[in-house]
């Protein structure tokens, strides 16, 4: 927890502040009745000036930057190279949440497998991960696909529901924004637009691992089908997960209003969830429906996302918050 600033003003750094969610960070904490920006890293732009809440910054490179400076770092560098940075801010007594892959569940190599699991920043999933993220100095954030995704199905397998040895089929379609900002042909206006696509086919995303991992904590032995598809729009996420239940559900959104109580973040709706639903919001609205004319009780779960903010940077404050000991919800539009 942060004790040793002023009560009113927490100081805040970004590394990878260029990318979009770096960006939405940047915005995010100007505008956070807490936080103040101290530095934004960005090595190709160091030098270069954004507009942000209102003020003007100028990106730095992360090596001209006091990372003492910050009693909480965000990290929203590329995966593979955060974990460096990650050590080098906590090691410089900061908070630091960990935007990329490297430290999230499933992933082993450079990450996990040489240091004790570091708490998984989805504090929604119950009690225990929330009190585990207030009492952290380092937070793996969620990837985007997963929050979708997991949230959806947290409540089913707290209830038992999910029939054992399931096979779980996920489609989700996501905001072009979702694959970063780095120049990529097939991302092109030209090439997105009027256009639908899936990829990472036959269940090879790399955010599988994660979801498998964190299934298993959860207590599933349910196979997980996840196929990504590519939107033509900047951002947001949806989701549609097809679960086998052992049961039939009278009122599935009952049980997911249940689980759910008194979660800010968290919305469950009686008709299907769209994504100006949530456009620039850190909510997950849910909805769910059995689904007729099969022979095994099945239910279909819809998720909507703002992949920039509950997919990463609004998520990425929420932890901040707790992890600081202020108002989960402060500096964050429901």
């Amino acid at each position: 927890m942060i004790m040793h600033y002023s009560v009113n003003t927490i100081p805040v750094g970004v590394l990878g502040a260029s990318g979009y969610a770096g960006r939405e960070l940047c915005t995010l904490v100007a505008r956070h009745p807490r936080f103040q920006l101290a530095f934004a890293t960005a090595n190709e732009q160091r030098g270069q000036r954004m507009r942000v809440g209102g003020r003007d910054m100028t990106f730095a490179a992360p090596d001209d930057v006091r990372l003492s400076d910050a009693a909480v770092v965000f990290s929203a560098l590329p995966h593979g190279a955060s974990l460096p940075w990650v050590d080098r801010a906590a090691a410089a007594g900061a908070v630091v949440v960990d935007l990329s892959s490297d430290l999230r569940p499933g992933q082993g190599g450079a990450g996990q497998s040489k240091r004790a699991p570091v708490p998984y920043g989805m504090p929604e999933l119950g009690a225990s991960t929330r009190a585990a993220i207030r009492g952290a100095s380092l937070v793996a954030n969620p990837g985007c696909y997963p929050t979708s995704i997991l949230l959806a199905l947290a409540p089913l397998q707290a209830s038992g529901l999910i029939a054992p040895g399931a096979t779980i089929i996920a489609n989700s379609a996501s905001g072009v924004s979702g694959a970063g900002n780095s120049p990529k042909r097939e991302l092109l206006f030209a090439e997105v637009a009027d256009d639908y696509r899936a990829y990472g086919v036959g269940n090879t995303h790399r955010h599988l691992h994660e979801m498998r991992a964190t299934l298993q904590t959860l207590g599933s032995d349910a196979d997980l089908v996840f196929t990504p598809h590519l939107l033509p729009v900047a951002r947001g996420i949806l989701s549609t997960i097809t679960v086998p239940l052992v049961e039939p559900l009278a009122d599935p959104l009952a049980l997911f209003r249940r689980a759910y109580a008194g979660e800010p973040f968290i919305e469950i709706a009686e008709e299907q969830p769209t994504l100006r639903d949530v456009a620039r919001r850190n909510v997950v609205r849910i909805s769910a429906t059995m689904i007729a004319g099969t022979r095994q009780p099945t239910l279909l779960v819809t998720s909507a996302i703002d992949n920039l903010m509950k997919g990463a940077a609004g998520q990425a404050i929420q932890n901040a918050n707790l992890m600081c000991g202020i108002d989960e919800c402060a500096g964050l539009p429901a």
